[in-house]
This record gives structure tokens, C-alpha cells and sequence, in this order.
């Protein structure tokens, strides 16, 4: 299985999986194979790339409580969901995205 290391001069690589690092990058907006491949995120875009993970962290969080809502109105035991969630998927980068803009530091990816 491929994998995705982050990298910036702000703080230790980061290393997803791929189909982790794809989700991630895609909340990003960085949805075209050029940019799935390589790319860099520029300290001035970190603050609109923290608001969109937030958004789509919230997001699934509130479709799970939906969900488990419907479950127990329905009277079925709740459903069942991946393992990891997307908030703690994201959270490492999160991390990396508040160092990287605090020190101007670019993140790269796949150079």
C-alpha cells in the first residue's frame, strides 16, 4: 500500500496512508492527480485548509449523530462505524498545519 509523507520545515514528517492522505488532500481541495501526486501548501492558505478539515471533521460527526439518533428512534442498536475517525485522521495534520503557519513554513507533499 502506497503511502503519503507531509513535510515541512516546522516539524516531523507526517506519514499517511493512502487512501487517508487522499481524503485528506481532497478536503482540501487538492482533487486532481498533479495534486494527489505532489504539491505544496503555502503558510498564507493554512488558515482556509484548517477551516475546510474543521468543517468536514463537524460534518461527519453530525451525520454519525444523526444516524445514531435514527438507530435508537427506531429501536436498533446503533450502527457501527469505521475504527478512526476522520477528526483523529486529521488531527496530526491539524498539529502540523498550526506549526507550519506559526513558523511561515511551507508543507509539502511527494517531492
Amino acid at each position: 500500500m502506497s503511502l503519503y509523507k507531509f513535510k515541512s520545515r516546522a516539524c516531523a514528517d507526517l506519514i499517511m496512508l493512502e487512501p487517508n492522505g487522499r481524503q485528506l488532500l481532497t478536503i482540501l481541495g487538492k482533487e486532481d492527480a498533479a495534486s494527489l501526486r505532489q504539491g505544496i501548501l503555502l503558510p498564507e492558505h493554512m488558515p482556509a485548509a484548517a477551516r475546510a478539515l474543521r468543517a468536514a471533521i463537524a460534518h461527519e460527526e453530525a451525520q454519525r449523530a444523526q444516524q445514531i439518533e435514527e438507530a435508537q428512534a427506531a429501536g436498533q442498536p446503533a450502527p457501527r462505524f469505521d475504527g478512526v475517525s476522520l477528526r483523529q485522521r486529521c488531527t496530526p495534520f491539524l498539529d502540523m498545519l498550526a506549526r507550519a503557519q506559526a513558523e511561515e513554513k511551507e508543507i509539502v507533499w511527494g517531492v
